[in-house]
């Protein structure tokens, strides 16, 4: 069963190319410093303050390694040929978390020692999910526009295929980002297993890739004129406007039927890591409501933890990426199965093309 799920993980790696308090953070084990003295981390680069690392180092005396992902593979490849000698916290997303804990490659969770994760709200940490991840950001991936520059008004996905877009969209990478507003578009289920579907999805993008400018840093090309819309984090797109400041014109696409994806970057531990004292002292300090309150200065994402975002400035909680009406109509993504096969034979046609 293991090599099965191996083989699907895999496979997934192919696809994913980039993309989920209120008091002191306490020690779990009732103020004792943990044995370990360093600990090592494998994430995305630049999400994370380093301030945060470096307070929780002086705090509990513990060195924090940190080493940094391209894309989802990375991490699933590493958790999946068993990664515990090397790291103790992963990042990895929601999408992928049923066959990681099916597949036994994960330390079940003692929520006791995590006392602060109480302030993630339940909404956007599944019961299946809670003894074997912690929640870190979240991000929805949606249309953003400048209204003085783009041709025209963007209401839907199925407006990035127009002939007018041509040259226009910056746009974030990976299969289960891209294939998701296509079939979407097409009317089918965001998650589909069907090939037909999928293969009309891929015609889709093939049109829609006619009017990317470029797969990845959307918020510079957007701040620099080179595109007008762009299909992206919301995170990106706070720091987007405030780059743009007094002159900024984006608009968040006024979306009233295509759902948006609702995304989680998630920590585990890695079955058979070397340093879990420190692992669980880490994942407590990062769920304090003051500590991920700075962290958001500089990573400007969506929150699901409730006590920070309470905390957090002004700014931040009234940021126009995050002021739209329709955050309750999204879409998470699914473990699709055998289907990865599927994903993975139209996008690397799509990435060809």
């Amino acid at each position: 069963m293991k090599k099965a799920l191996s083989l699907i993980l895999v496979l997934v790696m192919a696809l994913t190319l980039v993309a989920c308090g209120g008091q002191s953070a306490t020690t779990p084990s009732g103020g004792e410093e943990a044995g370990s003295k360093e600990l090592n981390i494998f994430m995305w680069s630049d999400y994370m303050s380093d301030d945060l690392v470096a307070n929780f180092e002086q705090e509990y005396g513990i060195k924090v390694n940190l080493s940094y992902m391209n894309d989802n593979a990375d991490s699933i490849t590493k958790l999946t040929a068993g990664a515990g000698d090397g790291y103790d916290l992963i990042m990895t997303c929601d999408a992928y978390m049923e066959s990681l804990i099916n597949g036994g490659y994960l330390e079940q969770l003692d929520l006791s020692q995590i006392p602060n994760a109480k302030n993630i709200n339940k909404a956007y940490w599944s019961e299946q999910n809670q003894g074997y991840c912690v929640p870190y950001l979240m991000n929805y991936i949606y249309v953003v526009y400048d209204t003085e520059r783009c041709p025209i008004e963007i209401t839907c996905y199925n407006d990035l295929i127009r002939p007018e877009m041509k040259g226009q969209i910056g746009s974030v990478d990976g299969a289960r980002n891209l294939f998701p507003i296509a079939l979407i578009a097409l009317g089918y289920d965001p998650n589909s297993r069907e090939e037909s579907e999928i293969a009309e999805a891929y015609e889709w993008l093939v049109k829609y890739n006619e009017n990317v400018v470029a797969y990845g840093s959307t918020e510079t090309n957007m701040v620099n004129g080179t595109i007008s819309c762009m299909f992206t984090y919301d995170g990106n797109t706070a720091e987007a406007m405030a780059q743009l400041g007094a002159n900024n014109t984006l608009t968040v696409a006024p979306f009233t039927a295509d759902p948006v994806q609702l995304g989680f970057d998630l920590y585990v531990i890695p079955k058979g890591a070397q340093h879990m004292d420190a692992a669980y002292l880490f994942l407590n300090y990062i769920c304090d409501a003051q500590v991920m309150a700075d962290n958001l200065v500089e990573n400007p994402y969506s929150c699901p933890n409730d006590a920070a975002v309470a905390a957090a400035s002004e700014e931040y909680r009234n940021g126009p990426a995050f002021d739209f009406d329709y955050k309750t109509n999204v879409f998470f993504q699914e473990d699709v199965g055998d289907a990865i096969t599927i994903y993975d034979k139209y996008y690397q046609m799509l990435k060809v093309g």
